[in-house]
Order: structure tokens, then sequence, then C-alpha cells
């Protein structure tokens, strides 16, 4: 590795470290909400056993739906692995809340692309989307990254709205991930005008960025995947919705089927690592907002415009890096597989795949699919060109990926 490359991080991490101590405590208050969680539900070594088959109302499958709604102070959860990903469990949300002539009203502008084509609002048409099933969708753009509080309530004042969804991450556009507290703001301003209408956060990539979850600060319901924050890297399957009792079990009558809910679902032996990626999960998720720190810092110094920079705050794991060319956006991308533990001499390029209208490239050399807990690059092939970095399951290994990213796009 080149010797001003290792200069220039050791200058980096000598500016970031504030930054870093502040994860440190952040990490430490979820780690005492996750502790504290295991300790109250009384988790036991029995609870790690799994079922097989159908799975009736397992003992461990539901200790671990407990610690979830005790975590998110949520009435109760759904943690199963038979959500395949986080899209998937969005899915299953909506199609499990929303019925014919309702609509759905996004107040985060559009939202990602595999959930537009759910929706039925993207390129790619599908028959089971949404919009197949006369379920109406409208959306409120963001305003300078903050809510249209003003058209938010006047569209709601019709009260014809069945469910207002927010997307914490930004997906592939360049808006900024939503704090925690602009998200309870906008929620306040929701219930001043419609107290019935249900509130949907996307928490895909957020979950214990900060000190709040989005049912804290009154969502109804709150879904994400774990293979991201939650997993941390050792739940190798499964997603998540926690919020109100009656919602969930809509949630869990979709997934399995009406009249029997949350009673059946194997856990196939997926119990442990559910429970220990929970554990870690703190952990982890402080270690990639490091690397993201240390990425924002060390590429901004490069000359190149990030978003977050590297002392604002964060609300999700995800660096957005503007590279300006498709060349470039290959480079860093084919870099950041160059430093991975797995599949490291294996080169990824752009190619098409199922619910993006661009073609995509994706680097993800994890222990598990799909990962993008660990340290994974991808970004749609349309300009301006902006690579989406996450993950990393140790600061150390995080930073060592950064910069072989950077030593190949120098060479």
């Amino acid at each position: 590795m080149k010797e001003e490359i290792i200069e220039l991080s050791k200058q980096v991490e000598q500016e970031i470290r504030p930054m870093l101590e502040n994860i440190d405590n952040i990490c430490q208050k979820n780690s005492q909400k996750v502790l504290e969680a295991f300790q109250g539900c009384r988790l036991q070594e029995a609870h790690l056993n799994s079922s097989t088959g159908y799975g009736i109302d397992e003992p461990g499958r539901n200790k671990i739906e407990e610690i979830y709604s005790r975590i998110f102070k949520a009435e109760d959860s759904l943690v199963r692995a038979q959500f395949i990903s986080g899209t998937h469990a969005l899915a299953i949300t909506l199609s499990a809340l929303l019925r014919p002539g309702d609509t759905m009203l996004s107040i985060t502008g559009e939202p990602y692309d595999t959930l537009q084509t759910v929706i039925g609002i993207g390129k790619e048409e599908s028959k089971s989307s949404l919009k197949s099933f006369d379920i109406h969708y409208e959306q409120i753009d963001l305003i300078e990254n903050d809510f249209d509080i003003m058209t938010i309530q006047e569209r709601l004042k019709k009260q014809d709205i069945k469910l207002v969804e927010i997307q914490r991450s930004r997906g592939y556009s360049t808006r900024k991930s939503l704090t925690i507290e602009k998200i309870e703001k906008a929620i306040q301003a929701i219930r001043e005008v419609n107290k019935e209408v249900i509130i949907m956060v996307d928490n895909c990539y957020g979950e214990f960025v900060q000190e709040k979850e989005p049912i804290e600060v009154g969502a109804d319901i709150a879904v994400g995947s774990l293979m991201k924050n939650l997993g941390a890297g050792i739940a190798n399957s499964g997603a998540y919705i926690v919020g109100k009792k009656d919602l969930i079990e809509l949630c869990a009558e979709r997934l399995t089927s009406p009249g029997i809910g949350k009673e059946i679902g194997p856990s196939l032996n997926q119990n442990p690592l559910f429970i220990k990626g929970l554990f870690f999960a703190p952990s982890v998720v402080a270690s990639s907002v490091k690397t993201a720190v240390f990425a924002s810092r060390m590429l901004e110094k490069l000359g190149y415009q990030v978003e977050p920079q590297y002392d604002e705050e964060r609300a999700d794991i995800v660096q957005t890096i503007h590279l300006g060319t498709k060349e470039e956006l290959v480079k860093f991308c084919q870099g950041i597989q160059m430093g991975s533990p797995i599949d490291s001499d294996v080169i990824p390029y752009p190619g098409d795949m199922g619910g993006y209208e661009d073609q995509v490239i994706m680097a993800a050399g994890t222990f598990t699919q799909g990962s993008t807990i660990e340290l994974s690059c991808d970004g749609p092939i349309r300009e301006p060109y902006i690579a989406y970095m996450q993950g990393g399951l140790t600061y150390e290994y995080g930073k060592l990926g950064i910069l072989k990213a950077i030593e190949h796009m120098k060479n």
C-alpha cells in the first residue's frame, strides 16, 4: 500500500477521534438496552433450541420476539427466518395492512428501488404489486432533507389515507437519511390532524445508530432486515416487524395464514444466530458507523464529495461517495471487493438485477450473501455515479477495506 495513503489515514484517525468516542457512547447505551432485555425477559439456555416442521408455539422463537418487543418498546413483534429480506418484510407489512381501495402515502419521497416494484410505481411491472390490487399510492417529497410538514398535514386532513410510510435511510437517492429527532417531529405533526392513520417506518440500516428507535417516538410499526444491523453479520437470514399488537397479528397472518398467525413458524436452527446477532449488534453497528466516518473523511481529503461528512450526525450506516464517472464507481466497488475476506479475487461488474431499473454494481465479499452490515458497496449505473457504502464487522477490517479501495482507484 502506498506510503502517502497510510500517512493520510493516520492523520484522518486523529481528526475523527471525537466522532469515534461519541459512537462508543451510543454503543454503550444500546448495549445496556440489549442486556437488560435479555435479563428482563429471562433468556435461558433452553431458548437456544430450535424447532422444525410447524414450529407450533415454539418457546425459543417466542422468547426472541418478546426480547425484540422490549428493546423496541413495542407491544409485539414478528422475528422470523421465513422473511427473505427487508423488502420481503416490507411487502408483507404493506399487503397485510392495506386493502383494495386504500391509499398509502410516502412522506419521504420516492421509496427504495425494490419497494417501488412492490408498490407498482416502478418501470418494472408486476401483476402482484399493490397497484394491481387497487391499492393507491401518493408521495410527498422532502424539502431540504426534512419533512414538508405543512403539505403533509393538509393532505392528511382529508382523513382518507390508510398508511403513512417513512423511509429512514436514503436508498439510492441523494437525500440525507432521517434522524429519529426529525421522524419524531413528523409523527407529532401527523397526530395533530389524524389520530387513526397507521405510521410505518422502514427502519433498514438505522437500528442502534442512535439511542432511540421509531416506536419510541410514536410510530405504529417498524420493519427491518436481520442481514443488516440487528443480525450483526451472525444471523444469516430473516427480518423483523415490531409495533402494535393488532398490526403485528395482521402481518403474521399474511406471512403464515389467517387464523394461525404467530403460532407456527419453525426456527430451523436460527435461534442461536438471532440471539447472538442481537447481542453483538450494538458493537457491530458502532464499528460500521466508525468505518463510514473514516471513509467519509478519507475520500473527502482526496477531493470527493461525500455525504454525510465525517462530523455530521448519523442516522444510518450508509455512506455515499460521489465518484462522478462510471469508471470511478466501478473501480471503487472493485477495490472494496479486493479488501473483503471472502471472494477477494472476484472482480464485480455492473449487471441487471431484479427489482432495479438501472444496472447495478455490487461488491460484497461477505460471510452471508447479501449481508450489508458486513463491508459492502453498491450503486446504480446512472448519474451522478454514487457509491453507497455500508458495513464493517469491525472498525479495523472496515478501515483496511477502505484503504484497499482507495489504493485500487489510485492505481
